[in-house]
């Protein structure tokens, strides 16, 4: 019997000063001016076509994705948080991350946001080094990136996420160490750390710049493992380190398979309907222009998530998370019987990937590493 999880809100700010050469995010270059009120408008009557999805329940989480989200001024931040919480609601504790770009105009806003109601910032900065930032086309230095973070502590974010990529071009193993030294000596809490790929659809599959070899890329890997394990991050996902605690509780719900409403231009959620006993997936309108412009729905389809689909889904999230995910949540936020998933994970068990005895779904030390062959046994 599916039963109702905790429900997150994604809200996609789909402009960008320069679209960046690795990204295949639905983003778009912005022209002189942002139609920044029009948007607005559109992201509440958005919301408030979609609010029967809440079904009851207050807001978990929300985030600021894009796009570059620190384009938009404090007061419409504020105008759209202020318009979610009397349509939905917010739960006592809620996070509000929104995504920043390191550049000196976007710090300027920092307090803005924070005055907001925002109350975690999740800062791209990439790299620290300037001739790597030059090469993935970003806007900022490593010095913009450093005073960022301090503007970002100054304006009140006592929780923020850095953003770091490794196997960059030509990059050199002390390159990428230097990386994560300097975002956890200037006070970061929470690092994510994910290394370059090159994805369809990107200016880089057009034209691929010199990465690593593998050789470079696992000494890089391990290095920055055991620095981020040396100085107490904790990994709790695949790609995300936290120190004291700090994880991120959207991404989290996200892992496990909880709900998310998405709105703006392109924007995914994730929605569960106990009396329809079934799981759907809804997406926006993609092209900026034509969300502004749709009249009424911007839904650009709705769609159930079949039963041979869902437990790979609710498997590829949750095993992300170091700690696994509750096997208690999976008849819930499935509509599934654990009777389905019991021989592949014995499977998995007698090949020593997923861990025997314990009230979890996790993988053993072996597994993770492993990941995508867990997820093919599923």
């Amino acid at each position: 019997m599916l039963q109702l999880p905790p429900l997150s809100l994604y809200i996609h700010i789909p402009w960008c000063a320069r679209k960046c050469p690795y990204c295949d995010f639905n983003s778009h270059q912005a022209g002189s001016e942002i139609p920044e009120q029009a948007y607005v408008r559109k992201l509440i009557a958005d919301l408030r076509a979609d609010r029967h999805w809440a079904q009851g329940r207050k807001l978990h989480s929300i985030f600021f994705g894009g796009g570059t989200p620190s384009l938009f001024s404090g007061a419409a931040i504020g105008e759209i948080l202020n318009a979610a919480e009397q349509i939905i609601g917010f739960e006592q504790d809620i996070e509000i991350t929104l995504e920043a770009n390191p550049g000196t105009f976007e710090q300027q806003k920092f307090a803005d946001f924070y005055g907001a109601g925002v109350n975690r910032l999740s800062i791209g900065v990439q790299s620290f080094d300037n001739s790597h930032l030059e090469r993935l086309g970003r806007i900022h230095n490593g010095d913009q990136a450093l005073k960022a973070i301090a503007t970002a502590r100054v304006a009140g974010f006592n929780n923020f996420n850095i953003d770091l990529m490794h196997g960059l071009p030509n990059q050199s193993l002390d390159e990428a160490v230097t990386d994560i030294q300097l975002a956890m000596d200037n006070g970061a809490q929470h690092i994510s750390w994910y290394q370059l790929t090159i994805e369809p659809n990107t200016e880089f599959y057009s034209r691929p710049p010199a990465l690593p070899n593998d050789d470079r890329l696992a000494e890089i890997q391990q290095a920055g493992m055991s620095q981020l394990q040396d100085k107490n991050f904790d990994q709790y996902e695949v790609s995300a380190f936290a120190l004291n605690s700090q994880t991120s509780r959207h991404n989290i719900n996200y892992w496990q398979f909880g709900d998310y409403m998405g709105i703006g231009a392109g924007a995914h959620g994730k929605v569960t309907l106990p009396e329809q006993g079934c799981v759907i997936r809804t997406n926006k309108t993609r092209q900026p222009d034509k969300y502004l412009a749709r009249e009424g729905s911007v839904i650009a389809q709705n769609k159930v998530i079949a039963a041979d689909e869902i437990a790979l889904e609710f498997m590829m999230n949750g095993l992300r998370l170091k700690q696994g995910v509750l096997a208690e949540y999976f008849s819930p936020r499935t509509g599934l019987d654990v009777s389905n998933m019991e021989a592949q994970i014995k499977d998995l068990q007698r090949k020593g990937l997923m861990a025997i005895g314990t009230e979890r779904y996790v993988t053993t030390k072996l597994g993770y590493q492993f990941l995508n062959t867990v997820l093919q046994g599923f």
